[in-house]
Order: C-alpha cells, then structure tokens, then sequence
C-alpha cells in the first residue's frame, strides 16, 4: 500500500506540473481495465484432474491510466489467491506488479518513459518485452527508456532495464540488466526533407544492439574451467521495402558467445536471417517467409529456462490456427536451439456475379509451412565441449520438426447463412515439440473442420463448428463439436464436446463437455461456464505453456472504461 501511495503521490505532483504546461484547457482523463477469472475444481480420475489445495483458484488485474496531455502514468495491480492451475504457480499474492510515467512532447520529438515498460526492436529477434497473460508471459523492462525523433523519418530509441521475473505480492526483477538502442531511417520522409524527390519505393532502414550484464562465474565441462562472460551482445540489421502491391523484408541478427541453460553452455556465437516477400491486389495476396536461427536464446540470467526472462523473441513461421483440435493437439512451438523453416500463403477472392463465386464471392486461402533443425557437424574433443557444432549451411538439416498444409474456402450463401471449410495436414515430430507424453516420433495427422452460421431470427444466430482429426499414430482420432447461440447484442451461450473416440484405449474415450453463457453489456462481458478441460498444449505465436486436465466451474469477467 506504500508503493500506491506513493505512486499516486507522485502522479498527482506529475499531473499538476503537466497542467501549469499545458494550460488550463487540457484536462486529464482517467481509463483502465479489469479482468477476473475463478475456477473451481472437482477430482476426476478418468481425464486425471487433481485439485489443488484450495479447490479454486483465482486470477485478477486492474489498469488505471492517468493521461493529462503529453503526460500519463498507471499502474496494474494483480491478485493470484491462488492462481490458476496452468498459470506460473510461484506467481502469488496481490499488489502492484507494473507501474510506469510516461511523457511525450506535443511536437514528438522526445518520448520518455520510467518505470515499467513494452517494446520490440524489428522483429524481436534481438529485443521483444511483451506481455501475453494467458500464457502468464510478461518480460516487461523496469528501468527508463527514450525515444528521440530529431527530424522526420529518424527515431531512436535507447533503454536500460531489469526484466520482470517473478511476482509475490509485489513485482520482482530478475537479476540481469539489459541495455539496448535501436535507430530507424525512413528514407522518403529524410529525403523529402531534405527538398528530394518522392520515392515510389517506400524504404525504411533499421539496427538495433542490446547488451545484458549478469555477473560472472566459472562452469566445469570434463577437466575444462571455463569463465562465464559477464557481458554479452546481440545486434540486428534490417531493411523494409514497399512499391504498389509489394513488400519485402530482410533482417540479419547476431549475437556472441553466450553459454546458458539453453543451448548446454556452449560458447558457440549466434545467429538468425529472416526473409518475407508479399505481393496484395484486390481480390489477391501471397506471402513468402524463410527464417534460420542458430543459438539465439537470450535471456538476462543464463540459467532459467521456459518462460523466464527471455529477451528477445522467435518469430513463429507456422501459422497461428484457431480450432480447437488443429490448436491444441500438435501446435508447433519454435524450437529455440535451431531451426532452418519456410512458409507460404496465398489468398484470392472468385469475384462475386460469377459461377464459383456465388452471390457475394468466395474466398480460398492455403498455407503450408516446414521447419527442419539445422544442417550442422558436431565437434568433438575440446572444441566439442566449447563450441558444440559448427553449422555448414543456412539450410535445412536431416530431422523434420513440423510440416503444416492447410486450405480454406468460405462462402457467403445467403444473408443468413454462410459456411466455411478447412482442412489441415500435419506431420509433427513430437520429439522436437514435446506436446504428448504416449507417442515419440512424427505424427501424420488429418484434420477437417467445416464452420457454419445461420441467422434464425433478427439479431439471434446459431454458428456451430464440426472438426474430425484421423491419426494412427499418438492418441488416435479426435473430434470436437462446438455450438454457439446468440441474441444480440447482450447474452450468448455455447457448449463444446471434444471426444476422443479412436483412442487405442477405451477408458481413455472420455467426452469432455464445457458448456457456459455470458452476457455482454458495452465494454462489460460475463462468462460461467462448467465442465471438463483436457491435459494439453496451449500455444500463441509459437510460444506453448502445458495446460492441466481440470474439471469445475469458470467465471471469467472483464471490463473498461
């Protein structure tokens, strides 16, 4: 409660010299957020859900902004009493957990932040603090950060920090320190500054270096005593361009010996070169991505693993699915050691009038992406020990990591009813993403999904989803039955049955039932909800945490203002 207060204390001083700048005439508004979520839990041995200690467990947080003019200043306070099966279990108690005072300048020349804060370099491969709560992910950077913009078309931003690590009713840093600056050029705003001529290519250019210090210590390998570097450096080099339809990308990243947790505490350097290619007219887009990243683990304490400290981020090259067996059974997480992976994807639109477009048109999209691990020769004897492997070429190595096709066709039929086909082909090596525990090896899965609505009365809708995934391999076949009801634009109901019905087993051919209803009220959403959750993966942008099977009641409540 000191800290509150003494933030508060501290922003009203801020504030009141923000209104003697800006005058009378600004006044200051206050928004934020909230978000509650409890669950009960009841023993079922069948899907193997335990309960905890205290039967429920219960997560919540709270946002409130201050903005007066170039100046605002928040906080978050969270409360895990306990949290969440599935959520970090050491994340405990209530109190303050973020809490920054931000001011820019009406011109945006200088933005300068204390406190906590998010960014992201390029693409994150050098720098990504980020929150993503539902995977209890949050890196954020307490500390300063500055953003110059001296003319139009140049940024710098420069920001030392320590990264969250922890929270026990009071947020706890880890024990490294990150530096880190990055500059972009936007070369048309330069040029047309400077009296030159507009570019019909829009080109902009960008490097960034960050550096973390952790002090130092000595690790033993056979009758080696190796010195742990105290200070490690990563940097990145990047070029965007777009013209009419086209855009294209390009970004190296490097990084020196930093021996971790990760990679065995090899003294191996790092490296990463990102591609993408895309051509959008109407009615028409393709996108072309290739991605190697060798060693490029980086987190502010060399000896965490998991979720804990990361800072940077992998690009996930697969895509981000929605449904729930292509989501949750064999999502593929970016494999942090090193992967050489390639994707494409293509979207068109069959204009409407015509005899395959319909009415309103059709829309067909495919996608198909593969990673490999990377195409590399152990070393042996010393150099082994030191360095681990040297890599002979940016491209693919003999183990297959994931290969993901899928298509897609919508339809719009009438106005009151549409659809929408998928189907999906997995291959995925459950060795490289541990997502199962039965089956070690590649994983040949099917998947088909076909999505229907249908407006049955005015403002009140049906929309259900029929999924079927057939494998030989792991669990055997799935499938998942969802139905949705609405009655705009207040109240919502929906139940979904995932049944594992191919299951080698047949005690293990359990129907796992959830049902729940909400209302909605403007930015105000209320969901209770009841039944069975399955043991499995959860996954956002290549990032996976574990799930574990659960059975009870949820309410899940959020709100803005």
């Amino acid at each position: 409660m000191k800290r509150i207060a003494l933030l508060s204390i501290v922003a009203w001083g801020l504030s009141g010299t923000a209104w003697g700048q800006f005058g009378e005439s600004e006044t200051g508004t206050v928004t934020g957020n909230v978000q509650m979520l409890w669950q009960s839990y009841s023993e079922d041995p069948a899907i193997g859900a335990i309960v905890p200690p205290e039967k429920t467990g219960f997560n919540a947080f709270g946002n409130l902004i201050y903005n007066q003019g170039g100046f605002s200043a928040g906080l978050r306070y969270e409360s895990y009493l306990s949290a969440v099966l599935g959520f970090p279990g050491r994340f405990k108690g209530s109190g303050v957990g973020y809490r920054f005072a931000r001011y820019a300048d009406n011109a945006g020349k200088v933005d300068f932040t204390v406190g906590n804060f998010y960014e992201q370099f390029g693409s994150g491969i050098v720098l990504r603090a980020y929150e993503e709560r539902a995977l209890g992910i949050d890196n954020a950077l307490d500390g300063v950060r500055l953003i110059l913009r001296p003319v139009d078309g140049i940024e710098v931003k420069a920001l030392y920090g320590r990264q969250r690590l922890d929270f026990d009713s009071r947020l706890i840093n880890g024990p490294g320190t990150v530096r880190a600056i990055d500059g972009t050029v936007d070369l048309n705003y330069l040029l047309a500054e400077q009296g030159g001529t507009d570019w019909k290519t829009n080109v902009t250019l960008g490097a960034s270096f960050v550096s973390k210090f952790q002090a130092g210590g000595t690790i033993s390998k056979d009758s080696l005593l190796l010195t742990l570097p105290e200070n490690v450096g990563a940097w990145s080099y990047r070029l965007d361009a777009l013209r009419g339809g086209w855009s294209a990308g390009i970004e190296y990243a490097g990084k020196i010996n930093d021996p971790n947790a990760d990679n065995g505490y090899i003294y191996r350097n790092g490296e990463a070169l990102l591609l993408n290619l895309g051509y959008t007219q109407r009615g028409l887009g393709i996108s072309l991505s290739a991605k190697t990243v060798d060693n490029m683990s980086f987190r502010s304490d060399r000896d965490v693993l998991l979720f804990d400290l990361p800072i940077n981020y992998i690009p996930a090259i697969t895509q981000q699915h929605t449904y729930n067996l292509a989501a949750t059974l064999y999502p593929y997480a970016t494999v942090i050691s090193g992967e050489s992976s390639a994707s494409a994807e293509i979207f068109y639109t069959i204009p409407k009038g015509t005899k395959l477009g319909g009415k309103y048109g059709t829309k067909i999209s495919a996608n198909f992406a593969a990673a490999n691990d990377l195409d590399t020769t152990n070393l042996a004897g010393v150099e082994g020990l030191v360095n681990g492997y040297e890599r002979n070429s940016w491209g693919f190595g003999p183990t297959k990591f994931v290969r993901d096709f899928n298509v897609q066709v919508s339809r719009k039929e009438s106005k009151k009813f549409k659809w929408k086909y998928t189907y999906y082909n997995f291959q995925f090596n459950t060795l490289a993403t541990p997502v199962t525990t039965t089956f070690k090896g590649i994983v040949y899965a099917d998947i088909h999904v076909l999505e229907t609505q249908i407006k049955t009365r005015k403002r009140e809708s049906l929309r259900t989803e029929f999924q079927a995934l057939f494998t030989e391999q792991d669990k055997g076949d799935w499938a998942t039955v969802v139905a949705e009801y609405t009655w705009s634009p207040h109240w919502f109901a929906s139940i979904i049955d995932q049944y594992n019905f191919g299951n080698p087993d047949e005690s293990a051919r359990v129907h796992y039932l959830y049902a729940a209803v909400g209302r909605i009220d403007g930015p105000h959403r209320l969901s209770i909800g009841y039944g069975k959750r399955r043991e499995g993966i959860f996954c956002i942008g290549g990032v996976c945490r574990a799930v574990p099977a659960s059975n009870g009641f949820e309410v899940n409540f959020s709100s803005s203002f």
